[in-house]
């Protein structure tokens, strides 16, 4: 990666949250930036286009002091960075990325105060040997080149659909013969992060139970079933300014939640003090190694 210096040293909350659906997402996304007050958002599965986000949220989010950066389509995928210091150099998409048939709207970069973030959706890959399998292996050779050509500040923030370790499931064995956790995917990602990119959550909490995706059936987020799919990455020179790393698991909870809950960086302050990994911390214990099937394959 090319060096850059950074422009700006302010504190600043960095969240990536996949919202499944931002139309659906929009009680509980307007209330939890004001309660959690995020300088830089990374949003994925908007589902939206981006005039019709603009008119559904573009008022609110200018309200906040938030500049936006919009990559959506109609009712599938769709990424979104929102920014209060600075949104420069915004780039939509990958270069030479594959297409499902066609290019879909997995990736948005743009720099925030001297920082190059990456907001992205890397492609589920429903079911290994498929062709969606080896679309989300290719996509993620694409994403590899584009970071690689960057400033050497940078975040990749964003659900990566790879549980980098065993340790990022709830059970290893729940998850034999399905996609996230195949060795493909995990050698993919760990050139992603060859790069220079630091796992800031777990480089934080490297031995704690930590998800930040549940399904919403089978009761799996109350019994703490999930996995650890939704990541930010960061260069040293980032990774170097992180006061706190924590998933914001009380906006998991309640009425109309996403299934997955935010992640939360700060840089150089911590407004919330050290805390985490899970905020809340959940009250269900670790199942028993091999009790629990995933629900679709039960």
């Amino acid at each position: 990666m090319r060096g850059e210096s950074c422009r700006y040293r302010t504190p600043v909350r960095v969240a990536t949250w996949n919202v499944n659906s931002i139309k659906q997402r929009v009680p509980r996304l307007l209330p939890w930036l004001d309660e959690r007050q995020p300088d830089v958002v990374c949003l994925q599965e908007t589902k939206l286009a981006d005039d019709a986000l603009e008119q559904l949220l573009g008022d609110e989010f200018a309200g906040r002091g938030y500049a936006i950066a919009l990559h959506g389509e109609l009712q599938w995928n769709g990424v979104a960075i929102l920014s209060r210091v600075g949104l420069d150099d915004v780039v939509v998409g990958l270069a030479d990325a594959p297409g499902f048939p066609r290019p879909e709207a997995r990736a948005v970069a743009a720099t925030c105060g001297g920082i190059r973030v990456h907001s992205v959706y890397v492609p589920n890959g429903r079911s290994p040997d498929s062709e969606h399998y080896r679309y989300k292996l290719a996509w993620l050779a694409a994403l590899q080149e584009m970071v690689r050509a960057g400033p050497e500040a940078a975040m990749v923030c964003g659900d990566m659909n790879i549980a980098p370790t065993d340790a990022d499931v709830f059970d290893p064995e729940a998850y034999v013969g399905q996609t996230h956790v195949t060795p493909p995917e995990r050698a993919a990602l760990a050139r992603l992060q060859a790069l220079g990119l630091r796992d800031v959550v777990r480089d934080r909490w490297p031995s704690e139970r930590v998800f930040t995706y549940w399904d919403y059936r089978a009761g799996m987020f109350h019994q703490d079933l999930g996995m650890r799919i939704d990541l930010v990455l960061a260069t040293s020179t980032v990774a170097s300014r992180v006061r706190a790393a924590w998933v914001d698991r009380q906006a998991r909870k309640g009425t109309g939640p996403s299934d997955h809950a935010p992640v939360m960086v700060d840089l150089d302050e911590a407004p919330d003090g050290d805390i985490g990994p899970v905020v809340p911390p959940p009250s269900a214990r670790a199942a028993k190694r091999g009790s629990i099937k995933l629900p679709q394959s039960s």
